[in-house]
């Protein structure tokens, strides 16, 4: 796996170091977050308009315009709050993990009945969360029986559904945070869901520490389960072959954060930036893309190693970086603490 050089994105010009809670928020808002929800909804269009002209599962053009909007959904998916939020927008595009089964389930369901649900965007914007998405259309693309259910024809109508969905839903978060959102991060106060910059700031800071977490805990404790039971086919999009490549860039896009966030304390940040290198640095070496090697003891390790690097990103932004906000040491972003 090739990465992209380490931290580049992680070294801000000394012209630009943030003195407050207001500069820091201005790189965030303009530098890390439009940005992402740009390119989300970019190629969440290009995805919809490649489906339009190629929607069968083996189509390299769509499959490339599928990574690629996968890809920025990744980059954005620490960032949940705000827009994202708002009608569960970010359960429609990501609707994982699925420890139940529903999204195949939700699929055949609609495949076996050719539900006229995908002759109009707002009926399929009301279908189960399940059928919809990334997650849902890796099972279109990449899932054998899936892919062989049916007919031809409504499984092109319903990728194409999907896609127009998908990119439906991501230029909504994208004109949200446009139109009032990033404003009202960056002018705190009666008018907005913040009361001051130190606030705001703290709302990056839960979205660093749930990117962390949910990488950790999800997207390698799921496949690495326990010694003894190891569930290998439990991994992030293992159909699509991208289980390592969503942690890559999962860490890349938090680095990015996490640069921002703790620029004004020079020794936290050379500590989280050799924290996300050591890391990084491991995921280079997996050559695991399913992480099938949680199944061999000696793999296995490599595995493990990777998630501890992670982990211990997570305890430094904890320990280190949290104080230096305003944040207690123990904050979990995922219970909502």
């Amino acid at each position: 796996m090739r990465l992209v050089p380490f931290f580049l994105c992680l070294t801000l010009p000394a012209t630009a170091m943030a003195q407050s809670a207001s500069d820091i928020m201005q790189q965030a808002v303009e530098g890390h977050i439009l940005p992402r929800y740009t390119a989300l909804a970019e190629t969440g269009t290009a995805l919809a308009q490649t489906a339009e002209k190629n929607c069968a599962p083996d189509d390299a053009a769509l499959r490339k315009a599928y990574n690629s909007a996968f890809d920025a959904w990744i980059s954005a998916s620490h960032l949940r709050f705000g827009p994202s939020e708002k009608g569960d927008r970010a359960f429609a595009l990501a609707f994982w993990p699925d420890t139940r089964g529903l999204t195949p389930r939700s699929l055949r369901g609609l495949i076996e009945d050719a539900d006229p649900v995908v002759n109009s965007a707002a009926d399929y914007a009301d279908v189960s969360i399940a059928a919809r998405g990334y997650y849902a259309l890796e099972f279109m693309l990449y899932d054998p029986e899936i892919t062989e259910q049916g007919t031809a024809e409504y499984r092109c109508a319903l990728v194409q559904a999907m896609a127009a969905d998908i990119a439906a839903v991501t230029g909504a978060i994208l004109a949200d945070w446009q139109d009032h959102y990033a404003d009202a991060m960056l002018n705190p106060g009666e008018n907005s869901p913040y009361r001051t910059a130190e606030e705001a700031v703290q709302e990056l800071f839960k979205a660093l520490t749930y990117g962390l977490q949910f990488t950790a805990e999800t997207r390698m404790g799921r496949p690495l389960g326990t010694f003894d039971a190891p569930h290998p086919a439990r991994a992030e999009t293992w159909r699509a072959g991208r289980s390592l490549r969503n942690v890559v860039l999962s860490l890349e896009s938090l680095a990015d954060l996490a640069a921002i966030l703790a620029q004004r304390d020079p020794a936290v940040a050379d500590s989280l930036q050799d924290a996300f290198q050591v890391a990084l640095e491991d995921a280079e070496g997996l050559e695991d893309p399913v992480f099938a090697g949680v199944s061999d003891p000696l793999a296995r390790l490599r595995v493990e190693s990777l998630q501890s690097a992670i982990t211990r990103v997570r305890d430094i932004v904890q320990t280190d970086l949290g104080p230096e906000l305003g944040v207690a040491a123990g904050f979990n972003a995922m219970d909502g603490d």
